[in-house]
């Protein structure tokens, strides 16, 4: 058994021990602390942009430490069935993501996690169907719908710091956005329709504009052969006026010449042609030219 001396000596170093354990305490880097005292927040620890994590100390069994994290949180919101701006029903999951960066106003407004989650998932839920209710549901439902989650965020992040929850909303997402089951089916087709209608809009479209460019290729095509055709015959106008011109001023010239030259045309056009018969008489003016010596003997 223990020496009856030693009783005391022990009662006290387990007193000790109680105290030390109910005045020092430690504060991670990663969270961030209140000091309560009765009920009343009596200082914040590591809240700031400077660590002061670590050691600390307070008054046995009258302070009480409240740790809240100080890294990013994310929170998933439960599915809600919201009503878009063109009537459609939608099923939406979203999530946010924040930090809590007023301790002190967070524990005065909210006091537990607990309380914290729901607040803000009604937060979120709201901004939700404010946003949402504003915007078509084929805008909700498609891939392009960064703008719809600008506006979300500025609305959550607004009604947050008019609740004055002491947090900073970093971001807010919706992870699922979908029709209804009942609804799926009907609004698949009435959004096939409407595409149909917009690609047979857009091929007639297509088709007039064609149209309208081979009719102006056509018309240009028209006029530049007109207008070469137009030269051409001016050209070939001008050619002959000139051949003409100069046959006759050769002609004139020397008339013997002109009666050969158009002798030998008439041979050439008669003649030359391979099948063509003739019956003329001997001494017919039209083989003059086939006379010999300068006496014309045949």
């Amino acid at each position: 058994m223990m020496d009856r001396r030693y009783i005391p000596y022990a009662i006290a170093a387990v007193v000790v021990l109680i105290l030390l354990a109910n005045t020092l305490f430690v504060v991670d880097q990663r969270e961030q602390a209140i000091v309560v005292r009765l009920g009343d927040p009596v200082r914040v620890i590591n809240a700031g942009v400077e660590p002061t994590a670590g050691l600390k100390v307070k008054v046995p069994f009258m302070e009480q430490v409240l740790r809240f994290d100080k890294r990013n949180l994310a929170l998933a919101t439960e599915e809600e069935e919201i009503i878009a701006a063109d009537q459609e029903r939608l099923v939406v999951d979203a999530f946010i993501r924040y930090r809590i960066n007023q301790p002190l106003q967070y524990y005065r407004t909210l006091r537990d996690d607990r309380t914290a989650r729901d607040r803000i998932q009604r937060l979120v839920n709201s901004a939700l169907r404010e946003v949402l209710g504003s915007a078509p549901s084929s805008e909700i439902i498609s891939g392009s719908r960064s703008g719809v989650m600008q506006r979300t965020l500025q609305d959550v992040r607004a009604r947050a710091e008019s609740s004055r929850l002491g947090i900073e909303v970093i971001d807010v997402r919706i992870r699922r956005a979908d029709l209804p089951e009942a609804n799926q089916a009907a609004v698949y087709r009435r959004m096939e329709t409407s595409r149909q209608q917009e690609a047979a809009q857009v091929r007639a479209i297509g088709e007039q504009q064609k149209r309208e460019i081979i009719a102006a290729a056509d018309k240009e095509v028209t006029i530049t052969l007109a207008t070469a055709q137009e030269e051409a015959d001016r050209t070939r106008g001008e050619g002959d006026a000139q051949r003409t011109r100069i046959y006759a001023q050769s002609f004139g010239r020397d008339p013997g010449f002109a009666s050969f030259y158009r002798s030998m045309q008439a041979y050439e056009a008669s003649i030359g042609q391979g099948d063509a018969t003739m019956v003329l008489s001997p001494d017919s003016a039209f083989f003059r030219y086939f006379e010999r010596g300068p006496g014309g003997a045949r």
